[in-house]
C-alpha cells in the first residue's frame, strides 16, 4: 500500500509542479489564456459547490484529465466492480486536495507560511481551520471516507492507510521542500526565450 500511495503522492506533486511553472503566483488560472465565468447559470452552480470559485475553462479540462487517469486500470484490462470504482474514486476524492495543497507547499511565492485567508483569493470565501486550511480539504477527505466505505471495509481499510501515508508524505515535504523552491526561483534568474528564434505570424 506504500508503494501505491508514494506512486499517487508523487504524481500529485508532478500536477502542483506543472501548475506552479504555467502559473506562478496567479492561481485559479488568474492569467491563463483561458475563459473565466462568475455568471451563468453553470458558473452559478459551480461557484455554489466550490464556495465561490470562478469556471474557467482551464478547469474545465484539467477536471476529467485526473478522473480518465485513475480510471485507466479498467482500460487497461483490469475488473471493473463496485468496489474497485468506489476506491478509485476515495482516491481521487482524496487526492485532488493533496494535489492542490502541494501546489502550495511547492510554490516560492507562498508555501506553508504564506498559505492564508488573506493571501488566497480563490478561498477567501472558504472556512479555515486556524486561518491555515480550507474546510474543502477536510470535506473532500470526509467524502473520500464515506465513498471508500460504500466499497466494503477492505476499500475503506485500504484507504485510511493511504491517507495516513498521504498525511506522512506531506509533512515530509514540508521538511524537504526548501531546495526545490530555491531551484525554481534560480531557474527564474535567467530566461533564455530572446534566443529560442520564437516567432508568430
Amino acid at each position: 500500500m506504500f508503494a501505491n500511495a508514494l506512486f499517487w503522492f508523487v504524481m500529485a506533486f508532478v500536477f502542483a509542479a506543472i501548475e506552479v511553472e504555467s502559473e506562478g503566483k496567479y492561481g485559479w488560472a488568474e492569467k491563463a489564456p483561458t475563459w473565466y465565468r462568475t455568471t451563468g447559470r453553470v458558473a452559478r452552480v459551480y461557484g455554489f459547490f466550490m464556495n465561490g470559485k470562478p469556471l474557467t475553462g482551464y478547469h474545465c479540462f484539467m477536471f476529467f484529465l485526473p478522473v480518465l487517469i485513475f480510471h485507466t486500470g479498467f482500460v487497461l484490462g483490469a475488473p471493473w466492480s463496485w468496489a474497485a470504482e468506489m476506491r478509485i474514486l476515495a482516491l481521487l476524492a482524496a487526492w485532488c486536495s493533496v494535489w492542490d495543497y502541494l501546489w502550495f507547499i511547492i510554490n516560492p511565492a507562498y508555501g506553508i507560511e504564506g498559505f492564508h485567508r488573506e493571501n488566497v483569493w480563490w478561498y477567501a470565501r472558504s472556512r479555515w481551520l486556524f486561518n491555515r486550511l480550507p474546510v474543502d480539504y477536510l470535506v473532500n477527505w470526509v467524502l473520500s471516507i464515506i465513498l471508500a466505505a460504500l466499497g466494503g471495509l477492505s476499500c475503506l481499510y485500504q484507504h485510511l492507510v493511504t491517507l495516513l501515508y498521504f498525511l506522512f508524505m506531506i509533512m515530509v515535504l514540508i521538511c524537504v521542500v526548501s531546495p526545490f523552491r530555491f531551484w525554481r526561483v534560480w531557474m527564474l534568474m535567467r530566461d533564455d526565450r530572446d534566443k529560442a528564434d520564437i516567432f508568430h505570424n
